[in-house]
Parts: C-alpha cells; structure tokens; sequence
C-alpha cells in the first residue's frame, strides 16, 4: 500500500463560522462560538447553553420541500461537503464517479428527527408517524445523500464510533484508497445533536458544563475549573485524492495524510483507563504508519473535551508516547471554541490541523486561565501562535472506548 494520498479541498459548518475561512479566522482569533440554546425551551435544563450554527440558509442547498424530509445533521453535511468539492475543483463531467467514495461518519445520526415523530406517536398514533423517519434517523444517511447529490458511486458508508466517527472515516478513507479502492473520496463527519432529548441524555450525565452564565467561558479544556464539556453541532469535510489522481487534473494540494492509529480501550462505556492507555496505542500505532518518531510532531489537536478525566488522561497519554517532547510539542482544543460536535469533531478537527500546517500558526485553547497540574503541557493558552507546522496529529476519543489518531503533513512534491 504504497499509494500517497493527499487532501485537495475541505468544507466546515461550525459554530464559529459557516466556510472554512470564516472558521479559521475565528480559530486565528480565539472566538467563542458558545451561546444560549435558541433550538428549544431550555426552562427545565441544567445546562442552557451549546455551540449552535447560526445564519445558514438551508435553502441554499435544497429546495423547501427537501428540507421538510432532511434530518438537520444531513444538511449540515450537503452544505459542508458542497464547499469541499467545489473547493477541490473537482469537474464532475470529467472524473470517473465509479471511483469516488463518500464516507461520512455520525455518532448519532438524526435524533431531531427520531424526537420529533416519536412526539407524534406517543400523542397522535403511528399513523402519524412520518414515512421519511427510518431514512431522515439513520447515521448513514447523510454519506449517502451526498454521494446521490453529485453522483459518486464508489464506496460509500458511514463510520459510527462515538467522538471517534469522523477520525475513524477519515482513516478507513485513507486506507481504502492506498488499497486502491477507489481514486477520490469525501469524508469526514457531521452531527446535529442539539435537541431536546439530546440535551437531556448528556445532562442525566452529568457531561455537560453547567456554566450557564458564562457561555463563552464553559469550555476550558485543561483548566482546573473544567466541569464538562459544552455541545456543538456542524460538519468537517474534506476531499481526499490519490497523488497520482490529484496531478493528473492538476489540484491544489493543502497536505499529505500520513498516519492513522486506532484502538480500543475495552475498559469503560464513557470513562478513558488510566494513563489514557488505548490513546497511547492510537498514537503510537499513527507513527508507526507514518515511519516517523515522535518528535517530529509539531502540533497535536487534541480531543480535549474539557472534561476532568479526557484531560488528563489524553494529557498523560501524550507524556507517555512523546517524552521529552511532550514539553515542547504544540498542543490545542480547538473544542474551547467550538464546543463538542461529537461525530463530526474529528472531521472539523482534521481541517483545523491542515490549516495549521497551511499557515504555520497554531489555533489557542482558550479560556486557559487557571492551570491544573495533573495536566503540565503547552496547550497553547488563548493566543494563537505563529510556529513553522509541518507535522500534525489529530486525536479523536469515543464513548465505548474508541480511539482514532490522524498524522497530517505538509505537502512535499518530490
């Protein structure tokens, strides 16, 4: 499996911004995409706040009907995937669509849609209950309406692995087309979980944040204060080629994907070992794909949920797979601002890493204002830092012990 598989366009639809310029200014500048719920009354919740997408006209990518039958989760990944193909310029009259995949991955695909028609059985009868619910709810739908928007008959699936989805889909992505698979994909992942029931299953958690009158403040990956992560919603998109298949048309190539490490911890439903043991191998499983050592990392995205445990135990991970360069490595939760997307995190994770490595600049963990010792690293607290990226890991954790780590570099011709 020798095949070079670089990455020729991307697409985000985040809290923070609704392209991907608009999201890595907001990532450049430290901005909060945190605010109250608008989706629903939060009256009788204990956590009244979560990274919504604003002023995106969903008629833009479907016609009014359409969207009466379309989970918002799918559409949030139509209009995520639309930016990356166009992005990558690809000219769907010349490519060979056999040969491209659609891999995009939901930790729990469409719950607005299975909250809302269970509401009508349980009040007005089954009859009641939409034909489109089965096709609206399930985690694959949104790969698959992509794949029918432009006409890609590759491989086409969705991974379904907690936190972990978008990371695992990217990676099987990758590994697919160095199989030669297929030539071209569209991966990543999108989720839109931000709804009653949602909101109410990760409360009887007790996962949330619960600081309601400081939004902008309540995701603090890796300080002492951190009380739980904060919800977001969007998708992370990218358009993934064979070398060979992105010169042959001439593409503009942002990075090279190198490494991909999964594992499993086989320890807990939600709760991370000790010394974050299965994110350790993810790591270190991604180096070894990539044949590189550890300090050839310059920057790291970590899954930082700003959660007590995912902190430091991805902190201790990190310190056991790097060593000394643990000290020295970038490291960043770009979650402070976005807040959790869940399924979709590593896809708009994986863009931020590129970006990175594009503009030799680390995005900040904002919000990092009292440190906590059993998390000693540079997260590089609240300002963006200018730093030559030419390596990048992006680590994505789920519920049920999965762990998936991506190794992104910058692009070297020869």
């Amino acid at each position: 499996m020798t095949k070079r598989i670089v990455v020729t366009g991307m697409g985000v639809v985040s809290p923070i911004g609704n392209n991907t310029n608009a999201f890595w200014s907001s990532l450049q500048e430290g901005r909060s995409g945190i605010g109250a719920i608008t989706q629903f009354d939060t009256t009788e919740f204990p956590v009244k706040i979560a990274g919504e997408i604003k002023d995106l006209d969903f008629s833009t990518i479907v016609d009014v009907k359409e969207q009466r039958r379309t989970d918002r989760y799918i559409l949030l990944a139509l209009a995520a995937a639309e930016e990356a193909v166009k992005d990558a310029q690809l000219d769907l009259d010349t490519i060979d669509r056999d040969r491209v995949g659609t891999i995009i991955s939901s930790g729990v695909g469409g719950i607005w849609t299975f909250e809302n028609e269970a509401e009508k059985l349980f009040s007005r009868g089954p009859r009641r209950v939409s034909p489109f619910l089965i096709p609206m709810m399930i985690a694959d739908m949104a790969a698959g309406m992509v794949s029918i928007k432009f006409g890609f008959k590759g491989p086409n699936y969705a991974v379904v692995s907690a936190c972990a989805s978008a990371g695992h889909g990217i990676g099987d992505a990758m590994i697919a087309m160095k199989a030669g698979m297929m030539d071209c994909a569209v991966v990543g992942g999108s989720e839109a979980t931000i709804s009653k029931i949602g909101m109410a299953g990760f409360c009887s958690m007790k996962a949330l944040s619960t600081r309601n009158d400081t939004p902008t403040k309540a995701s603090s990956p890796f300080d002492k204060k951190r009380d739980g992560f904060v919800m977001g919603e969007g998708a992370g998109i990218v358009v993934l080629e064979t070398l060979e298949h992105a010169l042959a048309r001439n593409a503009k190539i942002y990075a090279e994907v190198v490494g991909y490490g999964a594992s499993g911890d086989a320890f807990h439903l939600s709760q991370p070992p000790e010394q974050g043991e299965g994110a350790q191998r993810s790591m270190k499983a991604a180096l070894a794909m990539a044949e590189i050592t550890p300090d050839t990392i310059d920057y790291i995205n970590a899954h930082g949920t700003s959660t007590p445990f995912n902190d430091k135990f991805e902190s201790q991970a990190i310190m056991a797979v790097f060593g000394e360069h643990a000290n020295s490595v970038a490291i960043s939760s770009t979650k402070s601002m976005t807040g959790h997307l869940l399924g979709a995190s590593g896809g708009i994770e994986f863009v931020a890493s590129i970006l990175a490595i594009n503009n030799n600049l680390v995005p900040p963990t904002i919000n990092y204002e009292d440190p906590d010792p059993e998390c000693p690293l540079n997260y590089t607290p609240n300002t963006a830092v200018a730093k030559q990226v030419d390596y990048a890991m992006s680590n994505s954790f789920g519920f049920g012990g999965h762990n998936a780590s991506l190794i992104v570099k910058s692009y070297d011709p020869s």
